[in-house]
């Protein structure tokens, strides 16, 4: 039996996925990489983080939708649910400190949706 509530975490980790990649990918990675007050080490470990993050949103996505379909994935989602919500109050707590609202950083919101929807898988 489908878990609904995983099933829209996955989609949603795909939905955060594309706009990291491609929006993100644009407005961030470009510019980061222009930078050139930043010594070499310092601009190429940010874009490997960069990537990690990619990494996890993939592995995110995948492992709501195995917990989806398979009840013995459960686990998955747990610790999925976990990170999303952590990622969601680790971008607010560095917007915070940045001086920028929360809000105008898209992982704040984007994260916090996967792990609602994580909550709900776990709810059932």
């Amino acid at each position: 039996m489908l878990n609904a509530g995983f099933a829209a975490a996955s989609v949603l980790a795909l939905a955060t996925f594309a706009v990291h990649t491609f929006v993100g990918g644009i407005y961030v990675v470009r510019p980061l990489l222009a930078v050139e007050r930043l010594t070499r080490a310092s601009r190429w470990l940010n874009y490997y983080c960069w990537h990690m993050t990619t990494l996890t949103l993939i592995v995110m996505a995948a492992m709501f939708a195995y917990a989806a379909w398979e009840p013995a994935g459960r686990g998955f989602g747990v610790l999925f649910t976990v990170m999303a919500a952590a990622f969601s109050v680790l971008c607010i707590a560095i917007a915070v400190k940045g001086g920028v609202r929360p809000w105008r950083f898209p992982p704040t919101s984007l994260f916090a949706a996967v792990a609602a929807a994580g909550l709900w898988g776990l709810s059932a």
